[in-house]
């Protein structure tokens, strides 16, 4: 009898297979119904494929080249993957120079073209949608985080400078700064105390031929010592809850000079200031809001690139809420000591004590509560 059609299978050619007789036409693949003639087939779950169905089907793809993740000499599939965006991609694309998004950390995909920066980073089309690009664009995000402080009692009394730079200008402004801990391999943020003179990038940059930013425009700027702050930099090109956690923490990095605490260890201070910029992360995924939205067309020629900027407060997008997520884990999973270890004792005494008597412990002792 014909495990396919059930009658008998009578004079002429038959298959056997799978512990079964079947007439040649009744031995189909479960995925194109068409019959296996080959004399090689796979199986999946005792349903018969042709070798290059079944490959379709369950052989993963590269997220990257797009391609079959090749085996190994030992004959297996390996591949990578992103632990929190679970892009799957080729063990070759670590090495081979792939460009890598430097906010979300995914690589690029070969059907895509990432923006490239002028110093060299270079940015998803996902996370351009609302990169903060100049000092004016970053204000009205600016005025969140004051307003999210004044919030948790804690205003920042004196009006600090908030300047966006470039990556150089960044690095030189660290260099001249005698105090404070700084997050390797790359410093995205950075809350001065001495005077220095930074060059901030004085307007939005356009996007040109190959994606590349071009026509960027900066201006120096002479920070003056008024208070135990001069100003607050942020990198620029990076979206806007990413700038947002870097410019909460810089924040605190004020708050605490200005409110008199005392040279702090970098677990609790880089510690506590990560607490304050998950906090703030986690009160705009639940706001389900974005103070601003900016939206960008990329073209092959500066000439029709363009770009808007609304302060009007409107719905985030799924990838944005995706990225929020994102760099909430990059807080929680850090593994360095300062960052990462600082932030989960931190954590753990503002959930158990509460932020003001976290502060005031810390204030008193130089130490989180336990």
């Amino acid at each position: 009898i014909c495990a396919g059609c059930k009658t008998p299978i009578g004079p002429g050619r038959f298959l056997s297979c799978m512990d079964s007789v079947w007439h040649p036409d009744c031995f189909r693949c479960d995925a194109c119904d068409k019959p296996i003639s080959d004399y090689e087939f796979s199986m999946h779950e005792d349903h018969p494929y042709h070798k290059n169905c079944y490959r379709e089907l369950y052989h993963p793809k590269c997220d990257v080249c797009k391609d079959f993740i090749p085996t190994n000499n030992n004959g297996l599939i390996e591949y990578r993957a992103h632990p929190f965006w679970m892009q799957k991609y080729c063990p070759s694309h670590e090495d081979d120079e792939t460009p890598r998004c430097c906010s979300c950390e995914r690589l690029e995909p070969k059907d895509v073209k990432y923006i490239t920066l002028d110093d060299g980073r270079k940015l998803c089309l996902e996370c351009l949608n609302s990169a903060i690009m100049d000092n004016d664009e970053c204000q009205p995000l600016y005025i969140d985080i004051q307003e999210f402080y004044e919030g948790l009692n804690m205003k920042v009394e004196q009006q600090i400078p908030l300047l966006l730079v470039e990556r150089q200008a960044l690095n030189e402004a660290m260099e001249g700064e005698k105090v404070g801990h700084h997050h390797l391999p790359e410093t995205r943020g950075l809350c001065l105390s001495e005077e220095q003179i930074v060059r901030t990038i004085l307007k939005r940059p356009v996007i040109g031929p190959g994606n590349t930013i071009i026509e960027m425009m900066t201006r120096p700027h002479r920070l003056v010592r008024r208070c135990e702050v001069t100003a607050i930099l942020i990198l620029f090109g990076l979206p806007r809850l990413l700038t947002g956690s870097i410019l909460a923490h810089e924040m605190m990095h004020a708050w605490l000079r200005l409110k008199g605490f005392r040279a702090l260890s970098p677990e609790v201070e880089e510690g506590i200031c990560q607490v304050l910029a998950h906090m703030w992360l986690e009160s705009e995924i639940t706001s389900g809001s974005s103070a601003t939205t900016i939206t960008h067309t990329a073209s092959t020629s500066a000439s029709t690139s363009s770009s808007s900027v609304s302060s009007k407060k409107g719905p985030k997008s799924d990838f944005e809420k995706k990225l929020g997520e994102f760099c909430k884990n990059q807080i929680e999973t850090d593994t360095s000591a300062a960052y990462g270890d600082g932030f989960r004792v931190g954590n753990k005494a503002v959930t158990k004590y509460g932020l003001r008597a976290t502060l005031d412990h810390i204030k008193l002792t130089g130490s989180f509560p336990y």
